[in-house]
């Protein structure tokens, strides 16, 4: 990797002319300047990986010139080197910012060993900005894929909060890509260079969970044998996105909410307060309104949180951009096993449709996984899709009933009625009134549904209903009341 210069600051030009051949013939490139103020100018225009200046300079002496560059460039190194070194003046250049001290006179090796730890130091930083970078290109906000009207205002949405250092709560069913749209918002804000931190609440244990976001001192409990730095202090300047955070503890909460209120915290086990310069986003599954109520989730750390909210919607909710997500994650395993297929049939297209995807956004991923593996035609059959029993069991579809027989009599008022059988006859009606209105015109039923035909043709056929007098085209038809 090729370094930036390095720049020798000293107002003696012998001093100046020494220092750079002996770092030249190191292969280091130098610039030299003559005093601070030319030096800071230096900085401003190209900078260097690791500025070395003498203690003692004609106008801004070397401590002042190290102050200011500490205040303007806190990313760049300074080595000062003196003929007057004190242990006094030494903590005094060490605590405004300086990573070295030489004493003159010194031995070449002892200053090429320092500024040799100085380039290792800005290697390790550029790879690590190279690893940060290519780990967000994980959370483009190309990878929100949707045409639905709520996913181009999730997109529009992304786009006008990230710039910004607001506070992001994000709510939403488990798969619906709550962590894509975290990853985005930092992607696209101004802290993308910085850390981003990944928490999730509900994978570690309560009792290690604070020691985990804020760090504790050594001695804090058994096998604390050292001091570690929490997920917040690895954040500053960065995002941390605590996902689930609806399965925090009570007495976390106040603390992240005292967190929340100016980025300070104490580590546990410690007294002394710290603070950071942190983005928060935080994520849950969970109904929030109803944890509120339960007494399980602060309602003054919901307000605090919920600055900016985002509702990604459920896969069942977004009509045909099922077959674009599905159709992406097509192409996506089968350029990773080596596979090539032409699309996916209209018969397992209605499929997918029909579907209620408990699990949203994920469970369609390991669907099409799964289909790729598994399809030996050119083209992905509904043979190659699982037959959804399981699934369609979480969401309490209900069972089915045989081909001619007919939905119970409604219930008499104030009979307990399972969820299951409700949702069945609430569906078969709303299915049944479209195409009484359509006049029989399947087509425009499922334009009125907001499905397409293979979908309200499949939950008709799961449904049992009968599709004499159905008819498939924009032609008027006899009434719907037939398929009864």
């Amino acid at each position: 990797m090729k370094l930036p210069p390095l720049l020798v600051v000293d107002d003696e030009k012998n001093m100046r002319l020494t220092l750079e051949t002996v770092l030249r013939d190191e292969g280091y490139e130098v610039r030299l300047a003559e005093s601070a103020e030319s030096a800071l100018k230096a900085i401003a225009a190209e900078e260097p990986f690791l500025v070395i200046t003498d203690a003692r300079l004609g106008g801004m002496s070397g401590y002042e010139f190290l102050k200011e560059v500490a205040k303007r460039h806190p990313q760049v190194p300074v080595l000062m080197i003196t003929a007057y070194a004190t242990p006094k003046l030494a903590v005094e250049a060490i605590r405004n910012g300086a990573v070295d001290y030489l004493a003159k006179p010194f031995e070449p090796g002892e200053l090429l060993h320092a500024v040799a730890r100085c380039a290792e130091r800005h290697q390790l930083l550029v790879e690590n900005a190279a690893l940060k970078a290519r780990a967000g290109e994980l959370y483009r906000l190309e990878h929100l894929i949707g045409d639905c009207p709520k996913v181009v205002e999730l997109r529009r949405l992304v786009q006008t909060v990230a710039p910004t250092d607001a506070t992001v709560l994000i709510l939403g069913e488990s798969g619906t890509g709550k962590e894509l749209i975290a990853g985005a918002i930092h992607t696209l804000s101004r802290r993308v260079g910085k850390t981003y931190v990944r928490l999730n609440c509900a994978a570690i244990p309560e009792t290690l969970l604070e020691s985990e976001l804020f760090g504790y001192e050594r001695g804090a409990f058994t096998g604390a044998h050292r001091a570690k730095r929490g997920l917040v202090e690895e954040a500053d300047g960065g995002t941390i996105f605590l996902d689930e955070i609806g399965d925090m503890s009570r007495p976390l909460q106040a603390k992240l909410l005292r967190f929340l209120e100016d980025g300070s915290f104490t580590r546990v086990g410690g007294t002394h307060e710290l603070r950071v310069d942190v983005r928060l986003i935080a994520a849950t599954n969970r109904n929030i309104v109803e944890a509120i109520q339960k007494g399980e989730f602060r309602e003054d750390l919901f307000h605090r949180l919920n600055v900016m909210q985002f509702r990604p919607p459920p896969l069942r909710e977004r009509g045909e951009d099922i077959l674009l997500l599905a159709r992406s994650f097509l192409r996506h395993f089968a350029a990773r096993l080596g596979r090539s297929f032409q699309g996916i049939t209209p018969p397992a297209e209605s499929a997918l449709l029909a579907h209620s995807w408990p699990g949203n956004v994920r469970e369609l991923r390991n669907v099409m996984e799964r289909a790729v593996i598994l399809e030996t035609a050119d083209q992905i059959r509904p043979g190659s899709l699982p037959d959804f029993e399981i699934e369609s069991r979480l969401r309490n579809a209900g069972p089915e009933r045989p081909p001619g027989t007919h939905p119970p009599l409604p219930p008499a008022p104030g009979t307990p009625v399972p969820l299951g059988d409700a949702l069945v006859q609430f569906e078969r009606e709303l299915i049944l009134a479209a195409l009484q209105r359509a006049g029989g015109n399947l087509s425009r039923a499922a334009q009125q549904l907001d499905l397409s035909r293979h979908a309200l043709r499949y939950r008709m056929s799961r449904l049992h209903l009968r599709s004499e007098g159905v008819v498939d085209d924009d032609a008027a038809s006899p009434s719907a009341s037939s398929t009864r």
